[in-house]
C-alpha cells in the first residue's frame, strides 16, 4: 500500500542530499534519480585541477506559454565539477553541489542568514498567487537577510512534500533569475522538470525535457521523466524510454524497474511485472525491497492473496532484504480488501511494533487502513499517541484520522476534530474541509452540506476544484443542472495539485438529464467545459461518455465501461506517488 510513497519519498530524499553518501546507500533503490552521474570529462581534464562546466544552450520557449510559468523555460545551467587525483588522473569525481556565489560583497556575506524552516513557515503561508514564492523571497533579501543554496533546496522538498508545486517551481524561478548565486545541477533540473508537469502539465514538460542538450540528460533526468509517464499511466511512451535509459545503460539498476513495474501494476498487468523480475535476474540486478513490496502488491491487487504470501516468503529467504513497515502496510491493505480482517490486523500490529524516529508517515498508514477495516477504537488509540509522539501534527496527519472516522461512518467524530483542526491549523487546507462535505452529499444531507461549504467561505477557506466537484454532485442529484455546471466553471477556475476534468459519471448524469428534458442550452455548456479542460482529446476520457442512443461525442472511443472514479482501491498509493517525487 506504501510502496510508491516509500520510493518517491527516497527520490526527494536522494533530490535534497545528491552527494550525501550514507543518505545515497539507503535510498539507491528507491528514486529514479540515485544512480551519481557520471559525465564525459572535458578534453583538457587532466592539465586542470578543477573545471566547472556549464550549458549555455539557450533553452527559452515561444511566447505561447503562460508569463508566469516562463522562467522554467529558460536555459538550466547544469553545474558539474571535475577534479584530477593525483594518484589516479582518470578518476574524476563529480559533484553535484551547486556552486553558490555572493553578489561580490563582504557585506552579503555579513549578512544574517534565515533558518530554512523560517523561509517555508512564512512562504508555506502564501495563497497560490501569482509569483507568491518570488515576492516573499526578494521581500527577504531587502530586508536584509542571506539566502543559501542549501536553506532553498530544504524549502523546496517541503513544499513538494506537501504539494505546494507552484510555489515550489517559483522558488525556482527566482534562483534561475540569479544563476551568478545558484547553479542549477542535473537534480536541480529533473525537480523542475516535474513540477513543471505538475504546474503545466505533461507537454510542456516534454518539451523542456526535449530543449535540454542531449549530453546533459543524465539518468536522473530521464528518470524524472520516466516518473512522470508512469504517474499518468503513459504506457507507451514510458515503455519506449525505458527503452531509451536500457541503451544507455540507464537501466542497470533495480528503481527504473520498480516504478515501470508501478505502472503495470496500476495498469493490472501482471505479465509484463514478472518479465521486468524475469529480466533483472537475468541481468544480474538485484532486487530490493521495493521491488518484493510492489510484485507482492501486484498479487495483492488482483486478489490472489496466494502468491502475494508466496512473494513475501521469497523476500524473507532473501538475505540482502529486511521487510519494514511499508511491506506490511501492503499486505494489510490487501487483507483489508479482501475482508480477511485476522490477518490485516496481525499486519498493523508489526507495523506499530517497527515505528522508530520521527517518521510520521507509519502512523498516518496505521490510522488509514484501522479506518479502511472499520476498526474505530484503534484509529482513535493511534491518533492518540501519534498526537503524544510529535508537538505539532501537519494538516495530512488531521486528513488521515478525519478520513479514517468518515470511512469507519463515525461522523460525530470527524466532526469533532476537523473543529479541533480548525483551532490548530496554520493555513485552511480546503482538502481537509472536503472530506466533511463529501460525506453529506453522499449521504443525501444538502442542507448540512450547503451549510458545511458556506462555513468553509466564511472562515477562509478557498475551495479548491474538488470542493466544486463535491458540491457539483449534491446539485446533480437533485436535478439542479444550471447550479452544477456553475460549479464545473469554478472548478475549472479553481487552482489544485493537477489539471480538473470532470469525472465521466457526472457527465453522464447531466447528460441523461438534459436529455430527457430537450435542454439543449445546457448541453451546449457542458460541452464547452468538456472542450476547455481537454477531455476530447483525452480518448480514455472519451471513452466512458456516450451521446442519447449509445452514440459517442465527435471524437469519442468505443468500449464505453462503468466509470471507476469512486474506486479507491490505490487511494494511498497514487496520493502519495504524486506527492513526494
Amino acid at each position: 500500500m506504501a510502496l510508491s510513497t516509500e520510493i518517491q519519498k527516497n527520490i526527494q530524499i536522494y533530490y535534497s542530499h545528491p552527494i550525501n553518501p550514507t543518505v545515497h546507500q539507503k535510498s539507491h533503490t528507491a528514486a529514479m534519480l540515485l544512480q551519481p552521474t557520471t559525465p564525459k570529462p572535458p578534453s583538457n581534464h587532466l592539465h586542470q585541477n578543477y573545471n566547472h562546466f556549464h550549458s549555455s544552450n539557450a533553452l527559452s520557449f515561444s511566447s505561447v506559454f503562460s508569463k508566469k510559468l516562463s522562467f522554467f523555460m529558460k536555459q538550466p545551467i547544469i553545474s558539474i565539477s571535475y577534479k584530477t587525483h593525483v594518484k589516479n588522473p582518470v578518476f574524476i569525481n563529480c559533484s553535484s553541489v551547486s556552486q553558490v556565489h555572493s553578489y561580490g560583497t563582504v557585506d552579503y556575506e555579513r549578512r544574517p542568514m534565515l533558518n530554512w524552516n523560517v523561509i517555508y513557515k512564512k512562504i508555506s503561508m502564501l495563497e497560490n498567487t501569482t509569483s507568491g514564492s518570488v515576492s516573499l523571497l526578494n521581500q527577504l533579501e531587502t530586508e536584509g537577510n542571506k539566502i543559501t543554496k542549501w536553506d532553498l533546496s530544504k524549502v523546496v522538498k517541503k513544499l513538494r512534500e506537501f504539494r505546494r508545486y507552484k510555489l515550489a517551481l517559483e522558488v525556482y524561478e527566482w534562483m534561475n533569475n540569479r544563476p551568478e548565486r545558484f547553479r542549477t545541477t542535473s537534480s536541480d533540473t529533473a525537480i523542475q522538470l516535474d513540477l513543471i508537469s505538475k504546474v503545466s502539465g505533461i507537454s510542456t514538460a516534454e518539451q523542456y525535457f526535449q530543449k535540454l542538450p542531449d549530453h546533459l540528460k543524465d539518468n536522473r533526468i530521464y528518470g524524472s521523466l520516466l516518473n512522470v509517464y508512469v504517474q499518468a499511466k503513459m504506457r507507451q511512451k514510458a515503455e519506449t524510454l525505458m527503452d531509451k535509459m536500457r541503451n544507455r545503460n540507464y537501466a542497470n539498476h533495480s528503481l527504473p524497474f520498480n516504478v515501470m513495474m508501478t505502472l503495470y501494476k496500476d495498469l493490472k498487468d501482471q505479465e509484463n511485472i514478472e518479465s521486468l523480475i524475469l529480466e533483472m535476474t537475468e541481468k544480474k540486478i538485484a532486487l530490493d525491497l521495493y521491488t518484493y513490496n510492489i510484485w507482492l502488491s501486484s498479487h495483492g491487487s488482483q486478489g490472489s492473496l496466494d502468491k502475494m504470501e508466496q512473494v513475501f516468503k521469497q523476500m524473507e529467504l532473501d538475505k540482502n532484504i529486511n521487510p519494514n513497515w511499508t511491506t506490511f502496510s501492503t499486505m494489510a491493505s490487501m487483507y483489508v480488501k479482501s475482508g480477511n480482517v485476522e490477518k490485516a490486523e496481525e499486519c498493523l500490529k508489526i507495523i506499530e511494533s517497527r515505528i522508530t524516529g520521527r517518521d510520521r508517515l507509519p502512523y498516518h498508514y496505521l490510522i488509514s487502513l484501522n479506518g479502511s477495516a472499520g476498526n474505530r477504537e484503534e484509529v482513535y488509540r493511534i491518533w492518540k499517541i501519534y498526537k503524544a509522539s510529535f508537538v505539532n501534527i501537519p494538516n495530512l496527519g488531521y486528513h488521515s484520522v478525519i478520513s479514517a472516522l468518515v470511512r469507519a461512518n463515525d461522523i460525530d467524530g470527524a466532526e469533532k476534530i476537523y473543529d479541533e483542526w480548525l483551532s490548530v491549523k496554520s493555513v485552511y487546507d480546503p482538502r481537509v474541509g472536503n472530506l466533511i462535505l463529501s460525506y453529506y452529499v453522499r449521504n443525501g444531507l444538502s442542507e448540512k452540506a450547503e451549510a458545511f461549504f458556506e462555513q468553509m467561505n466564511g472562515i477562509g477557506g478557498k475551495p479548491n476544484s474538488m470542493t466544486w466537484e463535491i458540491m457539483s454532485e449534491d446539485h446533480i442529484r437533485n436535478t439542479r443542472v444550471s447550479d452544477a455546471l456553475s460549479c464545473f466553471k469554478s472548478a475549472v477556475l479553481a487552482e489544485g495539485p493537477k489539471k480538473w476534468k470532470p469525472k465521466p459519471v457526472m457527465v453522464c448524469s447531466i447528460l441523461k438529464i438534459v436529455d430527457e428534458s430537450g435542454d439543449v442550452a445546457s448541453k451546449e455548456v457542458l460541452l464547452g467545459i468538456l472542450r476547455q479542460t481537454g477531455c476530447f482529446d483525452d480518448a480514455a476520457y472519451m471513452s466512458y461518455i456516450p451521446l442519447s442512443g449509445g452514440a459517442k461525442f465527435v471524437g469519442g472511443m468505443s468500449g464505453v465501461e462503468e466509470s471507476d472514479e469512486d474506486n479507491d482501491g490505490n487511494f494511498v498509493l497514487v496520493d502519495h506517488f504524486e506527492e513526494s517525487l
